[in-house]
């Protein structure tokens, strides 16, 4: 158990050095990768679709 204890530790310190980016972002930058994100939301969310009627279809 002092292993994982040891291991979750190291992962809390390096999540806490590395909590607040060190590149500043413009404001296009940031719409830009909400807009990536709103894409991938989408196209996670047809895939899903997408396999939902494929497996009803072979029913």
């Amino acid at each position: 158990m002092k292993v994982i204890r040891q291991f979750i530790d190291k992962i809390r310190e390096i999540n806490a050095r590395y909590e607040k980016p060190k590149v500043e972002m413009s404001p296009l930058i940031k719409f830009s990768l909400t807009g990536l994100r709103i894409y991938l939301l989408v196209l996670v969310v047809l895939l899903l679709y997408k396999f939902i009627t494929v497996l009803q279809a072979g029913k």
